[in-house]
């Protein structure tokens, strides 16, 4: 804790004479910085505000001039330690051994046993004696000992080098929650590909990512994290079929998805306060529209912290980006399944069965199809077309995972069909003197009847 006070302390000094010490400043430049610098209060790293003289900092500036940095730390105070040397070897050996020991029973250890380790009970330090001296060795927060992992600011180098994907949990639609998948250009911090979807599945996910590629262009690679939609057989096959390295981040290493995770903040911040101020949106639909218009005509066009220019400016200062054809996208998203053809020359697909080429079987065969249309099946084999199977049964039209959306509710007319009916049969007796019909219904007797009326 000593040490980071002193290391602040020459950091606030730092701050103040980094300027005034810039060789390139004439002699009288650098006194009417100096002068301005000692007119003023600063802040201290502990909050305190100060007033510095000029010749304390013409002393920082000669002593930064001659030893750096490190000449601006204030020294550590030369006062010899009250516990002796040996013990706190001890304390730091046994909590090294058992890394889940805390002060107060390192404390206990020693005293316990305190005659095997030559050693007065009354030398025993303190628990708070201890945990100062594990603080100082930085045993309190990483008992091994090890020094932190450092995480340097990455950006990559031109637009679509690198996407990141990932989802945000949002509000509720329609009675459903809604989830926001985004992928986000990491050198210009563009939106590339986005969708409201009330699932986070691969077939919500795989439209997110179809849209930007469509428009955005193919990148080189996309960061994801390992969630069951990002892991997916069809998403790593829709990669592999444009090119594109997929790369799946570290549990453990949160800090590589920042930027995204940072654009949700904001999503949270500026669009999301504003939706819940309207009173929500009706249907995921309205969502989606609500949102891609917030992106483009606010988000793409504001100046971004980091870049100190607006996405959209940035995304396409480079050469514009290459398209993938409509038959290489079409060809990125087709579901495959593998399955070894029967004697009988058949294979078998979520409860449908198709014929194929007697050539194959046997053989193990690759099954491409649309997950939205299992009655149009495509037969590969060894990266081949085998033409198209024949359909013999078919049970399921879609794939079990292509769920749709939830239909929105029907938006009633204010059409009362029966009341226009019975406004219109009131307008008609009023304009009718006699009533044919209910005399009709009056007069219905059988001619049984009729006959014993008479007399």
């Amino acid at each position: 804790m000593e040490d980071e006070r002193r290391r602040d302390v020459g950091l606030f000094r730092y701050s103040l004479v980094r300027e005034a010490a810039d060789p390139g400043l004439s002699h009288a430049e650098r006194g009417a910085l100096v002068r301005s610098l000692a007119g003023v209060e600063h802040v201290t790293a502990d909050g305190r505000r100060v007033r510095v003289g000029r010749s304390t900092l013409d002393g920082w500036i000669r002593a930064w001039r001659a030893g750096g940095f490190e000449a601006l730390v204030p020294k550590a105070r030369a006062a010899a330690p009250r516990t002796p040397a040996e013990i706190l070897e001890l304390a730091e050996a046994l909590k090294r051994e058992a890394p889940g020991r805390t002060a107060a029973q390192v404390a206990a250890v020693m005293a316990e046993t305190a005659g095997a380790q030559s050693l007065a009970v009354a030398e025993v330090p303190s628990a708070r004696t201890l945990q100062r001296h594990f603080a100082r060795l930085g045993l309190h927060t990483r008992p091994d000992g090890s020094p932190p992992r450092a995480f340097g600011r990455f950006e990559a180098s031109a637009p679509n080098e690198l996407w990141t994907g990932d989802a945000l949990h949002g509000p509720t639609v329609a009675g459903r929650k809604a989830y926001l998948l985004a992928f986000i250009d990491d050198f210009s911090r563009a939106l590339v590909g986005h969708r409201w979807t009330a699932a986070e599945d691969t077939i919500r996910l795989e439209g997110a990512l179809r849209a930007g590629l469509a428009c955005r262009g193919v990148p080189r690679a996309i960061l994801v994290d390992r969630g069951a939609a990002f892991v997916s057989a069809p998403l790593a096959r829709a990669c592999a079929v444009l090119g594109v390295r997929l790369i799946h981040a570290s549990p453990r290493a949160a800090a590589t998805k920042g930027k995204i995770e940072r654009f949700f903040r904001t999503v949270r911040s500026q669009f999301l306060v504003e939706l819940d101020a309207r009173g929500g949106a009706g249907d995921l639909a309205e969502l989606n529209a609500l949102f891609g218009a917030w992106v483009e005509v606010v988000y793409h066009r504001r100046t971004h912290s980091q870049t100190k220019t607006t996405p959209l400016a940035r995304f396409l200062s480079a050469a514009a980006p290459v398209l993938p054809s409509p038959e290489a996208l079409h060809e990125a998203f087709l579901w495959s399944e593998w399955r070894r053809v029967t004697k009988t020359a058949q294979v078998a697909l979520h409860g449908n069965a198709f014929e194929v080429d007697a050539a194959l079987v046997g053989r193990k065969v690759e099954l491409v199809f649309d997950p939205f249309d299992l009655t149009d099946i495509e037969v590969r084999f060894e990266g081949r077309a085998m033409g198209k199977a024949v359909a013999v049964r078919i049970g399921r039209h879609v794939h079990p995972k292509a769920r749709p959306d939830a239909a929105p509710a029907p938006v009633p007319t204010g059409i009362d069909y029966l009341s226009l009916v019975a406004a219109r049969r009131e307008a008609e007796l009023a304009g009718t003197p006699i009533d044919y019909a209910a005399m009709a219904d009056a007069d219905d007797t059988g001619p049984d009847d009729a006959e014993e009326d008479r007399p």
